[in-house]
């Protein structure tokens, strides 16, 4: 058996390498000094766990994959994706050169800010004011996590340095791009990236990827199989922002990434992994996790082609 407690302080000391993320205040507080993971083994519904996997840290970005997944089953897959693109985008997540480069009709993926906001846009489209409340019990129900919540401080941090994800947003509803409100669009998108989670909850959320989109703890279907299909693709193409293709190439699990420190893996048919560790790379992904996500990988010998 993999011997999670060992990989965890083998790779601690990475944290030296990175800084937490900082534009965001409330981030910027957290102790850089953690490692924790959480292994779901779908072959026997167990959970390994080691380091602080128990603690609670911002979802950010992984959230991204929370709202894919909900407009999937609120919209279906095919009218998702006539209103953001699969493609991967050479610049970092919170820039829209692309989109004014190409002149495109709409962001060129789900997991760049700008193809976020328009996801949550579609939820709000559908739900309206009570967007939030609906992505909240979600997450709860995917992560196998009740007492998954919103934290204020993170929120109210988030929503007083948004301006750049403001003005994406403004962007996209000046080019007729955004489906739902754009006021509730963007307080949903800030409360979203503000729910707080452990790495016991993602290795969850990836074990329901895993394993096709059905929860694996009781047999519930969430998505279609080509909706987990596309988004674990997607992930692999685009989930570590602009170093994803290295990443590709080095660990060769769908992965996603969230400022907050956490790392979300579906190892298909086999683990959900979740991982927190708060100190950041200068793309935005966390140091000392992705070395430990890339150890657990070689060490169960884990393969996408498998």
């Amino acid at each position: 058996m993999i011997q999670l407690e060992e990989l965890v302080k083998k790779n601690l000391p990475k944290e030296k390498e990175g800084k937490v993320a900082s534009y965001i205040p409330a981030l910027a507080e957290v102790n850089p000094k953690q490692l924790g993971v959480a292994l779901y083994d779908l072959d026997d519904g167990e959970i390994g766990e080691a380091g602080q996997s128990e603690v609670r840290f911002a979802i950010e970005s992984i959230s991204k994959v929370i709202t894919l997944m909900l407009a999937i089953k609120k919209m279906g897959i095919q009218e998702v994706f006539k209103h953001v693109g699969s493609r991967q985008s050479g610049f970092a997540f919170d820039s829209i050169l692309n989109m004014e480069i190409e002149k495109a009709k709409y962001p060129l993926n789900p997991f760049i800010n700008a193809g976020a906001i328009a996801t949550t846009s579609m939820v709000v489209s559908k739900t309206g004011e009570d967007a939030f409340e609906e992505i909240l019990s979600f997450a709860r129900d995917i992560c196998n996590d009740p007492n998954l919540y919103l934290d204020q401080i993170i929120y109210h941090s988030e929503r007083r340095t948004g301006n750049l994800d403001r003005s994406l947003a403004y962007y996209m509803e000046s080019k007729n791009m955004m489906l739902g409100d754009v006021i509730t669009s963007l307080d949903t998108y800030f409360k979203q990236c503000s729910m707080m989670v452990t790495a016991r909850s993602l290795a969850n959320l990836g074990a329901v990827l895993a394993n096709n989109g059905v929860k694996p703890w009781d047999g519930k279907r969430i998505i279609s199989v080509e909706g987990a299909r596309c988004i674990k693709s997607l992930m692999m193409t685009t989930g570590l922002y602009n170093q994803s293709g290295t990443y590709s190439r080095l660990i060769g699990v769908p992965t996603k990434s969230g400022v907050g420190g956490g790392l979300m893996s579906a190892a298909p048919h086999k683990y959900g992994i979740g991982i927190f560790s708060p100190v950041l790379d200068k793309a935005g992904n966390s140091v000392a996790g992705l070395e430990l996500l890339k150890d657990i990988v070689e060490d169960l010998e884990l393969d996408i082609f498998d």
